[in-house]
This record gives structure tokens, sequence and C-alpha cells, in this order.
């Protein structure tokens, strides 16, 4: 049974009045930004039903987790999961699904019959390459369908108190090397998680995670900006 969200419950819990302002469903940000250190996983949880991780990103409690989290380098963020999960994002120019395809063989030089090579040496070949134009494939999909997507949606709610702008990374130019190019992807990735703007990705597991908090966060986001 999917969570519901009721006013009386959150209140309740906190010791508060029915007619309190704001109420979490009404305006759930800043319901946020007072209570968020009171409220215990199972009941701040349901605010994923309410908000979206774009507009949670104004809660410095919640940006800083997601900071945290992206320093931690999770597989999830890391350069092939990233690549496979948005490859419009990804403007190198390498062809895609070279990496899967390279598992595809390995599994079928060690797990098809045995892996006795002289039978399996010309399949396992075989199927790398369906895996690699599969991958490549989809990648060009995904890239067709999204060109016209901005780095930034536009903004449909201009009376909100803060609004952040996410920072334009530049393009990846033609004389970078695939470190640099890869780099720099890699930022972008990480960047767009801290802003809410990835979509798929698990933001619940890291906003309501308390363990993720720092001691100050306001400085610890401004020093990582200052470092990069």
């Amino acid at each position: 049974m999917q969570p519901s969200f009721q006013d009386s419950e959150i209140l309740s819990y906190l010791g508060l009045p029915r007619d309190y302002d704001p109420l979490p469903s009404i305006d759930p940000v800043e319901f946020l930004k007072r209570h968020i250190h009171q409220l215990p996983p199972h009941v701040i949880q349901r605010f994923s039903l309410v908000t979206t991780p774009k507009q949670r990103t104004v809660i410095t409690e919640i940006r800083n987790r997601r900071l945290k989290y992206t320093e931690s380098r999770p597989g999830s963020l890391s350069f092939t999961a990233a690549r496979n999960a948005w490859p419009a994002l990804w403007q190198g120019r390498e062809r895609g699904g070279q990496e899967e395809g390279r598992e595809e063989q390995e599994w079928g030089k060690i797990s098809f019959l045995g892996g006795a090579e002289q039978q399996v040496g010309k399949l396992g070949k075989l199927l790398g390459d369906f895996e690699e134009e599969r991958e490549a494939e989809r990648v060009r999909f995904i890239r067709r369908t999204q060109a016209n997507d901005d780095f930034v949606p536009e903004e449909e709610d201009s009376d909100s108190e803060e609004e952040y702008e996410f920072p334009k990374t530049q393009e990846v130019e033609e004389s970078e090397s695939p470190e640099e190019a890869k780099a720099l992807f890699e930022r972008r990735i990480r960047e767009r998680f801290i802003y809410g703007l990835l979509e798929g990705a698990d933001y619940d597991s890291v906003d309501w995670d308390e363990g993720l908090d720092v001691d100050d966060d306001r400085n610890a986001e401004e020093r990582w900006f200052d470092d990069d």
C-alpha cells in the first residue's frame, strides 16, 4: 500500500495545531525548512509525494546531503553508469555500448558451454557485437528525442522564495582529451544531481538520510564550489 500524505498525522506527530501555518500540504518546502530535523524517516519520506527533487533543492540540508553523497563517488553516478543512464548529457565522441559489448563477450567466453574456447570464441564475439550495437542504438534514440532539451528547465513558479540557477558547464571542446571530457561529464552529473535535475535518480534515499548531514551545511557547500 502506498503511503498517504495527511496534514493531521504530521501535525499531530509534532504536536502542532491543525491551523498551523504553513500546512505541510500547502507549502511543504517551507514546512521542511522548519521541521526537517524533527520528523522521523517513516514520516518525512511522505514529502516525496508532494515535492519534486528540484523543489527540495532550496532546502540547505537536502542540498548538502546530496553534496556529501556525490563526494562519496557512488557507483550510480560513476562515468559508465551515468553515461548509460543519461546518454544525452554525454558529449563524448566514442561509440556507445563498447563496454557493454565487452561484458557480453566476456560472459560468452566464461559462462557458455563451460567456457570451452574453441566452441564459444566466435559466439562470445558475436554476442559482444550485438550488445554493443543495441546499446549504441539506445543512446542514439535517447539523444535524438532529447536533442532540444534545455540544460535547465524553465521555472513555472516565479513566486518561490529562493531560486537556484544551475551553473552552466562548458561543452566539450574538440581539443579536449578523453580524460578531460570524462571529468567534465562527471562534474555535470554531480551538479545536476545536487540541483535535482537528474531524471530517474534515486533522490529519496539521499534526501531523507540524516546520516549524510554535516556539522556546518552552508560552509561545506561553499567549500565545494570554491574548490571547483
